[in-house]
């Protein structure tokens, strides 16, 4: 995610890194390149390209910022929705905080470790990441044959909330706590699950294939037929206006590709590894651990 100051409106429009200017500019170059060539060689009456009818161009231009509408809006909320869906996690690890205090010193431990790791679990499942488990083996007790279906699990995250909630039924079997406290308890873990489950849906249902393709081709066609169009009306200012509406078109394509998927990696995907390291600050800082070093950003991308 790229974190940068924006009150600087001078340094904002000439920014290059981190914007989705470098994702377009062989395709927004093609497409000037062209405006350039054909307005020298009508200049020169070299050639006498005929005019796109207006009326034509016009109506596909409007269809197709419909559609680009959409698309945008429809990629957005993917982003915003993964966005809340990691803000509740943050406050879910918040609640199991306060309300493990009830527990004794080390079974609350565990369960906050547990709360820690899964975070991490989550984050590189949906990164399609591998996760380093050896560091948790000295903090999470687990049997040996527990940590090898965890690094072999279909489903990390999940069978480390089997784990968590196979102990609290222990702890109330054995009247170690109430049927309050583990009810209580409980709806944490379903509630930590459900920001699972909606992660894992955004994650393995990205938008229609055939959808993304058909507005993909319909914006490159747009574009390279825009030289075309102007040419006549706009003479030499034709590479100027073809290049700022084809800089729009294509960078409203290649940031909705980007925002459609955000838990990856790309700069304006979501801050997954500081997210996490946020969890672990504050679960550590609640044990009276040391506390790791908050992720920075570097030039202005936080990951």
């Amino acid at each position: 995610m790229i974190i940068r100051d924006k009150t600087n409106s001078f340094a904002l429009l000439f920014a290059w890194h981190g914007t989705i200017l470098p994702k377009v500019f062989l395709a927004l170059m093609m497409v000037v390149f062209i405006s350039t060539t054909l307005v020298y060689l009508s200049v020169h009456h070299y050639v006498s390209v005929p005019e796109v009818p207006a009326i034509g161009f016009t109506v596909f231009g409007v269809i197709l910022s419909i559609f680009m509408s959409f698309r945008n809006t429809a990629c957005y909320e993917r982003w915003w929705e993964g966005r809340q869906l990691w803000g509740a996690l943050i406050a879910s690890s918040r609640h199991v905080i306060r309300d493990s205090y009830v527990l004794e010193d080390k079974p609350r431990q565990v369960l906050l470790y547990r709360v820690m790791l899964f975070s991490h679990l989550l984050r590189d499942r949906l990164r399609k990441q591998t996760h380093a488990f050896e560091y948790d083996h000295t903090q999470i007790p687990c049997t040996a044959q527990q940590w090898q279906i965890l690094s072999q699990h279909i489903n990390p995250p999940q069978y480390l909330l089997e784990i968590t909630q196979k102990d609290l039924a222990a702890l109330y079997k054995r009247a170690e706590i109430s049927d309050i406290i583990y009810s209580s308890l409980t709806q944490h873990t379903v509630a930590i699950g459900n920001i699972h489950a909606g992660c894992d849906r955004i994650s393995s249902t990205p938008l229609p294939f055939s959808y993304s393709v058909l507005l993909h081709r319909a914006v490159y066609s747009f574009c390279f037929i825009l030289p075309f169009s102007l040419q006549s009306s706009l003479g030499i200012w034709t590479p100027v206006i073809v290049a700022l509406i084809a800089y729009l078109f294509l960078g409203l394509d290649a940031l909705s590709a980007e925002l459609e998927e955000p838990f990856g990696i790309q700069e304006n995907d979501l801050a997954l590894n500081s997210i996490v390291r946020s969890i672990e600050r504050e679960i550590l800082c609640s044990l009276e651990q040391d506390l790791p070093p908050a992720i920075a950003a570097h030039k202005g991308n936080l990951l």
